[in-house]
């Protein structure tokens, strides 16, 4: 196939009138087959691929087409001021994610600007020094993994909560806070304090280690949001029925579940120790890929370059090098898929990446993401509550219709 059978990215989005972000999601779905550019840098996109989905809308313009491209990170669905996906990253009311990692910023402070909060800070009442004993009692089961355990406690946590349905911002953003410091603690199974959640969650898993610290941080603040993905708009959609900020967390956990979300990160992982215990990682990687067998942890459909927050994490975990040998092989895994496959790794390869540098179980990973990502989720909550309105999409019956002599009346 010749070069001029591929064309540009404006090109393939001027040819059919979307985003770069719905043009990233057709090539994610299998419909335009995608390159890397002559620079290895860019991509270019197959021109047939292009012209047949062109025709394709010109053909079958209409409503019920347009939503149901809109739900599978297509068109857009509703506003926010809340963030902004580009090229270079997530941006949080308009302040780049990457940025706030490099300027020491924490997850609070990446909360506090999802949140709007202003001068005044919600995170300055003390949280709870003890659990109410039906938590205490969820906390005493050692069999219930850290999602489950968290969605048990929650509703519990809600029934004291004096707040929990208060309309005062003022009260809605300092139980947001509470929230945000207790889902961090339930995750690991501890008592919530005043301590940055980075901090506690980096002291539970290995005790003095600065190096950790640094990079639960950055993680967390990457982590924290990442405009209308499945969590938050599962999220915003129970924030619409007027439920209280505490059922709004008990969707976006239970979204960020699944495998295709943030039980990703426990697939990355298995890859990572399965990788690790190969013979040859390049070999490994080459007949997983000659299988047609997915390499989880790499490629993303919102950043066909590359998820900027992964190489900001890698370039990270690089600088503290833990378990040197072991970062390396890590390390050589992903260019490895990056060499065999043109993807990159994404945000789930390396909060795995730093559960295996540390030696720490697969759920720490996760634990992460549920972290970070419920400053997301209390920012989309707050948001849609103070617009107001139900959140109800309309669907397209494409079942069998009734008989002319089914009809009532």
């Amino acid at each position: 196939m010749s070069e001029n059978d591929y064309i540009p990215a404006s090109a393939a989005i001027a040819v059919l009138g979307i985003s770069a972000a719905t043009l990233y999601a057709y090539v994610s779905r299998g419909l335009i087959e995608s390159r890397p550019g002559e620079d290895h840098r860019s991509r270019v996109y197959r021109r047939r691929d292009v012209e047949r989905l062109a025709s394709r809308k010109r053909a079958g313009r209409g409503a019920a087409r347009g939503a149901a491209q809109s739900l599978d990170r297509g068109l857009p669905v509703m506003e926010t001021r809340i963030s902004l996906i580009r090229a270079d990253g997530p941006y949080y009311r308009g302040q780049s994610a990457i940025g706030l990692v490099r300027s020491g910023a924490a997850l609070e402070d990446a909360a506090r600007v999802l949140w709007d909060c202003g001068e005044r800070d919600p995170f300055a009442p003390a949280p709870l020094e003890v659990w109410p004993a039906s938590v205490a009692a969820i906390l005493a089961d050692a069999r219930l993994p850290p999602l489950e355990r968290t969605l048990a406690a929650i509703p519990l946590l809600a029934i004291e909560s004096p707040h929990s349905f208060s309309a005062s911002p003022v009260a809605r953003r300092e139980t947001a806070a509470r929230l945000l410091r207790q889902n961090a603690a339930l995750l690991i199974g501890r008592r919530a304090d005043a301590r940055p959640v980075h901090r506690v969650l980096a002291h539970h898993w290995k005790r003095g280690d600065a190096r950790l610290d640094t990079l639960v941080r950055a993680a967390l603040v990457l982590c924290a949001d990442h405009e209308l993905n499945v969590s938050a708009f599962a999220a915003r959609v129970v924030a619409s029925t007027g439920a209280h900020l505490h059922a709004t967390v008990c969707a976006g956990l239970a979204a960020l579940s699944g495998p295709r979300h943030g039980g990703a990160t426990t697939r990355a992982y298995a890859f990572i120790r399965e990788a690790l215990q190969a013979d040859s990682i390049g070999a490994f990687v080459s007949a997983r890929w000659r299988r047609g067998e997915d390499l989880p942890g790499f490629g993303h459909a919102l950043y066909p370059d590359g998820d900027p927050r992964a190489r900001e994490l890698m370039a990270l975990i690089e600088a503290a090098r833990p378990r040197p040998r072991r970062w390396d092989a890590i390390a050589a895994l992903a260019a490895c898929v990056e060499e065999t496959s043109g993807q990159g790794p994404n945000i789930d390869f390396t909060l795995a990446a730093i559960a295996a540098a540390h030696d720490l179980a697969a759920e720490a990973a996760l634990t992460l993401f549920a972290a970070g990502r419920v400053a997301g989720w209390l920012a989309h909550a707050l948001e849609q509550q103070s617009l107001g309105g139900l959140i109800r999409p309309r669907a397209r019956y494409a079942g069998r219709m009734p008989a002319a002599g089914d009809a009532l009346g």
